[in-house]
């Protein structure tokens, strides 16, 4: 990953959530609070033009000023939960150009902070279940002398499985354990918009 994916993929980002806001939002009222998607758009929105706008010098720089963006402008969890993780790519990408390996790392500490703050963990119906599986998949490509684009093809497809399997998982944590039994058959709204974010990815390291 050079400076202009990074760039590239959170501007795709926004256009993925900007395309899917009324079903993330369709989702997250059955379990949730209903804003998942108007939140999202909102933030991703104004990370996409706060990205076009820099002169960064590292790849990091670029994930850094998103995770801040999406701090700023989230409401809720999502907020502080994507925010951190995107900061948390960026603290580790100091470079300009980042290799898989580097970044199977940026992702693993994304994952960490993630769970840090949500204390959740794979079968809680949360964005883990998507976030989790996606950074093996992309490690395990890295690990075997995959590139870029390979990897996160396979992390996009690992992590929309991850989302897909939520469906029949009882919630146990956030506003979705409320519900207890009730949780269950929905799909969870986190481990949607993580598999979005990460088939940005994929799409935009696809691209010639």
């Amino acid at each position: 990953m050079d400076i202009d994916l990074a760039r590239a993929w959170v501007q795709a980002i926004a256009v993925a959530v900007g395309r899917h806001k009324d079903h993330l939002t369709q989702l997250d009222s059955a379990i949730g609070d209903a804003d998942h998607g108007t939140n999202l758009d909102r933030g991703f929105t104004a990370a996409a033009v706060a990205v076009s706008d820099l002169a960064p010098d590292t790849v990091g720089a670029v994930l850094t000023k998103t995770g801040t963006t999406l701090i700023s402008t989230i409401g809720g969890a999502s907020g502080p939960l994507y925010g951190g993780a995107f900061r948390a790519l960026g603290k580790a990408l100091d470079t300009p150009v980042a290799d898989p390996l580097a970044f199977t790392g940026a992702l693993a500490a994304g994952l960490e902070s993630i769970q840090k703050l949500g204390t959740a963990a794979l079968g809680d119906k949360t964005m883990t279940d998507a976030y989790a599986p996606a950074v093996a998949a992309f490690g395990e490509q890295a690990r075997q002398g995959g590139d870029f684009a390979t990897a996160a093809a396979a992390a996009a497809d690992a992590a929309e499985e991850g989302m897909r399997a939520t469906t029949p998982l009882q919630a146990r944590k956030g506003r979705a354990s409320y519900l207890g039994a009730r949780s269950v058959g929905h799909q969870d709204p986190g481990a949607t918009s993580t598999a979005l974010i990460f088939r940005a990815l994929a799409d935009t390291a696809g691209r010639p």
